[in-house]
């Protein structure tokens, strides 16, 4: 068995034990109120800077302004509970592409 192969076997085994430790530990361990908080924090910050890497970086640089710029857009409308198409529309910034916007 090559290397590789026993990387993706090893991988697979802990994504399901994983996934099967939710439903299996449902209802058997509390978590204090204090752990679930930082919990709740530990993902957001988790989710902010994925959203940082996709939105600033491509490759190895700066992904350009249009990229950031509309993230922000659409950050800004969803916050301001606009409707999910208008969303999409802005952030995909498709004004600023097309005026050569890198």
């Amino acid at each position: 068995m090559n290397a590789t192969l026993a990387c993706v076997l090893v991988l697979a085994a802990g994504t399901y034990a994983f996934r099967l430790a939710g439903p299996v530990l449902h209802g058997r361990v509390h978590l204090p109120a204090r752990v679930q908080e930082l919990l709740t924090v530990g993902a957001t910050v988790l989710l902010v800077a994925l959203l940082a890497t996709g939105a600033l970086t491509e490759g190895q640089g700066f992904a350009g302004w249009s990229r950031p710029a509309g993230v922000l857009l659409g950050g800004i409308l969803a916050w301001r509970r606009a409707p999910f198409a208008l969303v999409v529309v802005g952030a995909a910034t498709a004004l600023l592409r097309l005026a050569g916007v890198p």
